[in-house]
C-alpha cells in the first residue's frame, strides 16, 4: 500500500517512522508546507516519495492519507481527502471550531470514504484491557471513571497561544477515553482551572491546571485531571471504579508517583517523561489499524462522530470554566451526532 502523510512536524515524522515499519506499507508519499521538512524526513527512511503539494499527494494514487499538520488545517485537509476519495487518518481535534464541522458527518457518510480520528489511548494495551474487563461485566456498574493527563513541563508559549486551550488540546484525550471506555455519553460538565506557572497561559486566555467533573447519561460520574507542571514525570491513567471491582491503566513501573509508605517500593521507575515513549505501542497499533481501515478490511474504530463528540465536551468544559457554572452538552452541541 501507498500511504500519504501531510505534515512532517514532531508527530508527523514519528508517524512516518511507524508507518514505514509496517509490512503492509510499501511506500510513503509525504509533503509539508515548510520547505525542506519533507525532504529531511524522507532522507531518514526507505521508499519515501516527496510530493510538491497537498493536491499532488492526494492525486498520486495513495491508498490512504495521514493528516498530521497544524490544528487549523485539519478540517480543510480532511474535507479535501474525503472529496478526493482517499481514506483519511486525522489527528485530533477535527477542527479548531467544531461548529465549522457541522456538516462533516454527513459529508463523510455520503462519500463512503473511511475516516479514523487520532486518539491513541484507545489502542494502548492497558486501556483496552480495562475497557474489556468492564464490557465483560467484571466490574459491575460504574460509579466513577477517572482520567488523568499530567505533563511534566509545558509546551512553548507559541504552541499554547494556538492550542485552543487546555480542554481542547490536552483534556480532549481524557474526554474521548472516558466516553470510549464507558460506552456512555456525557450530559453535563463542571470545570475549573488555575494558573500558578508561566504568565503566557493567562496571556493566551488559558490555564495550566484544570479539572472537570462529568455526569454521564446513566449517572456514572467522571473526573478529569490535567496539568502542564507535573515535575515527577508524564502521568496518564484511566481508572474504572465499579460496584463489583476496580481497574486502572497506567499503574506500571514508569508511573511518576511516589508512595508515602516507606515499605512500598512500587513503582521502580524510571518514570515516564514523554507521550511518545509512554504510548509507543499505542501509536503503532493505531496506525496499523488505519492501514486495515484504508484497505477496507476493518471499520473505523474512531469515527468523525467520535472525534466531534470529544470536541463538544471540550467546548462545554471551556464554557463551564469561563462562566463558573455547570454546562449541559445540549447547550453547546447544535444537534445530536448522527
Amino acid at each position: 500500500m501507498r500511504i500519504g502523510i501531510i505534515g512532517l512536524g514532531r508527530i508527523g515524522a514519528f508517524h512516518a517512522g511507524n508507518l514505514a515499519a509496517l509490512d503492509a506499507v510499501d511506500e510513503l508519499v509525504v509533503t509539508d508546507v515548510i520547505s525542506g521538512v519533507a525532504e529531511r524526513v524522507a532522507a531518514t527512511l526507505d521508499a519515501v516519495v516527496v510530493a510538491d503539494s497537498i493536491h499532488q499527494l492526494l492525486r498520486s494514487g495513495v491508498d490512504g492519507v495521514v493528516i498530521s499538520a497544524s490544528t487549523a488545517t485539519h478540517l480543510p485537509l480532511l474535507r479535501a481527502a474525503v472529496s478526493a476519495g482517499v481514506p483519511a487518518f486525522c489527528e485530533k481535534p477535527i477542527a479548531e471550531d467544531p461548529y465549522a464541522a457541522g456538516d462533516l458527518i454527513e459529508q463523510v457518510a455520503s462519500s463512503g470514504v473511511p475516516v479514523q480520528i487520532g486518539f491513541p489511548r484507545r489502542f494502548d494495551p492497558a486501556f483496552r484491557s480495562a475497557k474489556s474487563a468492564f464490557d465483560a461485566g467484571e466490574l459491575g456498574w460504574l460509579t466513577t471513571v477517572r482520567s488523568t493527563t499530567l505533563d511534566p513541563s509545558p509546551p512553548p508559549a507559541a504552541y499554547i497561544a494556538g492550542s485552543g486551550g487546555i480542554f481542547r488540546d490536552c483534556a480532549i484525550h481524557d474526554l474521548d477515553a472516558v466516553r470510549w471506555a464507558t460506552g456512555r455519553e456525557v450530559v453535563e460538565v463542571y470545570a475549573v482551572g488555575s494558573n500558578r506557572g508561566g504568565a503566557f497561559f493567562a496571556e493566551s486566555d488559558d490555564v495550566d491546571t484544570a479539572s472537570a467533573l462529568l455526569t454521564f447519561d446513566d449517572g456514572t460520574l467522571g473526573v478529569i485531571s490535567n496539568t502542564r507542571y507535573n515535575g515527577q514525570g508524564y502521568d496518564v491513567r484511566l481508572e474504572l471504579h465499579g460496584s463489583q471491582g476496580s481497574m486502572a491503566a497506567g499503574l506500571d513501573e514508569g508511573l511518576p508517583l511516589r508512595s508515602a509508605d516507606p515499605s512500598v517500593s512500587f513503582p521502580a521507575g524510571p518514570a515516564h517523561t514523554f507521550f511518545m515513549d509512554r504510548f509507543a505501542t499505542a501509536f503503532r497499533n493505531e496506525l496499523a489499524t488505519f492501514v486495515e481501515v484504508a484497505a477496507g478490511r476493518q471499520q473505523s474504530p474512531c469515527t468523525v462522530t467520535d472525534g466531534l463528540e470529544a470536541s463538544w465536551i471540550a467546548e462545554a468544559c471551556t464554557r463551564s470554566w469561563r462562566e463558573h457554572r455547570p454546562v449541559r452538552l445540549d447547550e453547546v452541541r447544535p444537534t445530536q451526532p448522527a
